[in-house]
């Protein structure tokens, strides 16, 4: 049987913010790979506590202080920069002071001032992003936000805070039960393609080239216009991989868009997934061993019917279950994207990747780890895992103004920090994007920073429905081996 650790926390806080705290508490554990057991804080047992009032027993080693007035007001609250004591960063809200103390040791237990618990929540749940405006195709302009200003995207907060925690744990005595990786890794990285134009349209897409180049592609757009050039890249982006020793996933859309739809503002590829050529690519992909998944439609979210009839079409076409999904243009309800990746678990994904802001790079939710989200309405876990991608190839090139800075030095602090934390790297790479004519820099970025990742050997690269169902069954074992902090817990 695994060692648990044992904790406590307040009553008050159970009844009034239990499924909250106790998701909370879950991410954090499964995150760290420790097991637990929860006890009553009359329990002179426990080792942990979370407490608004009243004292620790005696053998508490860590007490966490929690502040009900943020849990009472959490949406109200907007970040005011990033604090920084000894090792630890943490959001510091606008109109409250950075100081006073973080933690204190008192008769040999740590006693945190600082309600890290909340800040996860209020992290990880997007509080921060109900308050920016969405352009029209849902996507958040951060421009003005001080989560932009600081690079909050970049550092991970929410899995900052916790191997903070995880490293005061092991101070005291306790260890992870579970790895965190296999084979002994630091970290976890993964690709995925999102399938948009493999078939290029001669038509428009010279415009698309000048408008990106500038007079310098004046004969790439050529190129295009009279058929040297195309966009039908799989066998190139294989080729490529299979040097680097990775394996990738491939998201095809089984929604077949049109020109007309497209200039109304519904930009779904035009591609027809069931015709023989696409067939045919979907087999050669599987038979090389890598992975399909889905690119859901740009509206996908607004009907789950039509959604679910996306993902049995691209399994009839592709002979084999579809487990992961990334949305087109990271579309998802952007009033609520909970209740997207709530019909996820309702069609019966096991991952999503699309928790990612389109014009930034870093962690949109502050967490480098995968974790299950919690729906704030239904106040409860959603059982289908994210994994967040953290690096879009446009980000440095059609984004470069939100994103300055050497792009490889950039890529390679990520990659630091998700080893640091024990986190995972996925990366969104398109599949037209492998022409270095059409597209100067763009797959060479990818191919250097995945050599880079080799190289330094300390990173376990899979395809994202391997490190997916890893941590899944991770998730699990740590979960069958653990007692309490059930509300909000859906099983599966």
């Amino acid at each position: 049987m695994k060692k648990r650790i044992r904790i406590a926390i307040d009553p008050m806080l159970k009844q009034r913010y239990g499924p909250e705290i106790c998701w909370v508490w879950r991410l954090l554990f499964r995150g760290m790979g420790i097991c637990w057991e929860e006890v009553s804080v009359d329990s002179p047992e426990y080792e942990i506590a979370y407490l608004a009032q009243g004292s620790p027993s005696g053998n508490c080693r860590l007490c966490i202080r929690a502040n009900t007035r943020y849990w009472e007001h959490r949406s109200t609250y907007r970040l005011g920069g990033v604090g920084q004591t000894d090792d630890w960063l943490y959001p510091v809200f606008k109109d409250e002071s950075g100081s006073g103390r973080f933690f204190h040791i008192n008769d040999g237990r740590i006693v945190f001032e600082k309600d890290i618990i909340f800040y996860v929540f209020w992290i990880v749940t997007g509080q921060e992003e109900i308050h920016f405006a969405n352009n029209k195709y849902g996507q958040i302009n951060l421009k003005e936000s001080l989560s932009y200003q600081s690079r909050a995207l970049r550092l991970a907060l929410a899995s900052a805070i916790g191997f903070g925690l995880e490293k005061e744990l092991l101070k005291l005595g306790f260890s992870p039960a579970v790895a965190r990786w296999p084979n002994g890794k630091k970290a976890a990285a993964c690709v995925g393609h999102d399938v948009d134009y493999p078939e290029v349209n001669r038509l428009l897409e010279p415009l698309r080239i000048m408008q990106r180049q500038g007079l310098s592609g004046f004969k790439a757009a050529l190129s295009i216009l009279n058929g040297k050039r195309n966009h039908w890249n799989f066998a190139s982006w294989v080729s490529m991989e299979k040097e680097l020793n990775i394996k990738s996933a491939f998201y095809f859309t089984a929604k077949q868009g049109s020109l007309y739809k497209y200039a109304t503002g519904i930009p779904d590829p035009l591609y027809d997934v069931g015709c023989k050529r696409f067939k045919e690519v979907l087999r050669y992909l599987t038979d090389e061993g890598f992975e399909i998944g889905l690119h859901a439609s740009y509206c996908a979210f607004e009907d789950r019917d039509k959604f679910a009839m996306e993902k049995r079409l691209l399994e009839k076409v592709s002979h084999q279950p579809i487990c992961g999904n990334r949305h087109h243009y990271w579309h998802m309800d952007p009033q609520n994207p909970e209740s997207t990746l709530l019909l996820h678990e309702k069609i019966n994904l096991r991952y999503d990747t699309s928790l990612a802001h389109e014009y930034y790079v870093g962690w949109r939710r502050g967490l480098s780890w995968p974790f299950y989200p919690f729906h704030q309405r239904q106040r409860r876990e959603i059982n289908v895992l994210q994994v967040p991608t953290v690096w879009m190839d446009n980000q440095f090139f059609g984004y470069q103004k939100y994103n300055s800075g050497d792009r490889h030095a950039i890529l390679r602090q990520l990659s630091d920090k998700a080893a640091e934390q024990g986190g995972c790297i996925l990366v969104d790479i398109h599949d037209y994007i492998f022409d270095d004519v059409l597209f100067p820099g763009w797959a060479d970025t990818y191919s250097k920073f995945f050599q880079y990742l080799r190289e330094r050997s300390d990173f376990w690269i899979q395809t994202p429905g391997r490190i997916a169902d890893y941590w899944i069954n991770r998730s699990i074992s740590i979960m069958e081996a653990s007692q309490g902090l059930e509300e909000g817990y859906v099983k599966s």
